[in-house]
């Protein structure tokens, strides 16, 4: 929120105040800003900076993040069906031995947690033991 991002309504318009007109309200909201924006900056690496630099307030920092690393709604649709897509279709390869295939099932729940989709721990037991192999069911 540079000096410019602070407006008022003039009848139907939205105007930038000048800082002689900012009130104790404004001048809060524009330290509050730059106080994020130079966390942000902080925090990121070389090449996401350079992706921000020209960004004039945190939230357009956030915003920009967000799409770049999580993606648009649609993205984010898609992300969701394939990872649920890879739930169902789970299932232990042959010549697999239980730990890896147990260390490939976690990935595949931990990946829609990010995305707020998560399967519940009877779901995940029961979807892990019908993913076993028929010469498993003696041991079941």
């Amino acid at each position: 929120m540079d000096g410019s991002s602070i407006s008022q309504n003039l009848g139907d318009k939205l105007v930038p105040k000048s800082k002689n007109e900012w009130n104790e309200e404004d001048r809060r909201n524009v330290q509050l800003n730059a106080k994020a924006m130079h966390t942000l900056f902080c925090a990121l690496r070389l090449d996401e900076y350079s992706r921000v630099s020209l960004c004039s307030n945190a939230k357009e920092i956030y915003d920009k993040l967000e799409v770049t690393y999580e993606g648009t709604d649609q993205v984010k649709t898609s992300k969701v069906g394939i990872f649920t897509l890879n739930y169902e279709t789970f299932t232990m390869k042959p010549m697999e031995v239980i730990k890896a295939m147990s260390d490939r099932f976690s990935i595949i729940i931990k990946e829609p947690k990010s995305y707020w989709k998560t399967y519940s721990n009877e779901e995940i037991v029961w979807k892990m033991l019908r993913s076993l192999p028929m010469s498993w069911d003696a041991k079941l």
